[in-house]
């Protein structure tokens, strides 16, 4: 497991105690505890339906957790506390707090009313208040970063899956985030376009970016990460460097979990995924 620091820890760039998320009777988050912190890479894995994805968008308040806190970069997100008592915030106010945080969904949501370099600037003229000529130099950097300069013009339509994510991934980027959350970015990607999503993502790193993946690919995660975290059942039931946990998983959980990838896959070598 992470080591906890105190709340509002500088060196933190989110922090979770506690936290717990219930659909109905199904309990999907069940009181996690974990620290991010800054320039980190942390990839989450774990089996379908264990809490990684409803992990991730509460981090950013997409959805609300029912116990617990969540701190980003040291502020409360989604809820203020006054006299032992817990307010859900303004949207304005949510928002403040996550301005920092951007996020990459499994799908694209790209308008497909929109060129690429529509998309990714849309915010930046809406949020940001920018003009047109401030968000398109911003936006062209953007898609330059994913290898898309090229695309600048294209409307979705005409861009294959995988250049649609990359354009995902550059609106994400050109809103200057410090901290980038992605939920299974590579899963639509053709396999020769992965490693240039990782490239970028290891410029990122470089650059001081905190990332969070929720993935299913323990080869990008051995790659990528600082750190791996595994989650089943809405708890992190290991965590570790993605060296020491796939090559000597301490949780039953964990080696069945690994057992059952290796015999999905051909390379079917554990070995192979840590280097």
């Amino acid at each position: 497991m992470s080591v906890l620091r105190d709340i509002g820890a500088r060196d933190a760039a989110i922090q979770l105690r506690g936290v717990g998320k219930t659909f109905g009777s199904n309990t999907v988050l069940k009181g996690v505890d974990l620290d991010i912190e800054r320039s980190e890479r942390v990839c989450v894995i774990g089996p379908s339906g264990s809490g990684k994805s409803t992990l991730l968008r509460c981090m950013v308040f997409l959805e609300t957790y029912d116990e617990g806190e969540i701190y980003v970069e040291g502020r409360l997100l989604g809820y203020s506390i006054s006299d032992g008592t817990r307010k859900k915030d303004s949207e304005v106010q949510t928002a403040n707090v996550r301005r920092n945080v951007g996020m990459v969904f499994q799908q694209f949501n790209l308008w497909p009313h929109m060129t690429a370099l529509g998309n990714v600037i849309a915010a930046l003229r809406i949020v940001k208040g920018m003009t047109r000529a401030e968000a398109e130099k911003i936006g062209r950097e953007a898609l330059e970063t994913v290898g898309l300069a090229h695309k600048a013009d294209a409307y979705p339509d005409r861009l294959s899956g995988g250049q649609q994510q990359r354009v995902a991934i550059a609106r994400a980027l050109a809103m200057n985030p410090s901290i980038l959350l992605f939920d299974e970015p590579t899963s639509a990607l053709d396999p020769e376009l992965v490693g240039e999503v990782l490239e970028v993502m290891r410029q990122l790193a470089s650059q001081g970016m905190t990332m969070v993946v929720v993935t299913h690919e323990m080869g990008f995660a051995a790659e990528v990460a600082d750190r791996v975290i595994f989650m089943d059942g809405g708890s992190i039931v290991e965590a570790g460097p993605p060296q020491r946990l796939f090559s000597k998983p301490e949780s039953p959980r964990l080696a069945q979990f690994l057992d059952t990838w290796k015999s999905r896959n051909a390379s079917g070598s554990v070995s192979e995924i840590t280097g």
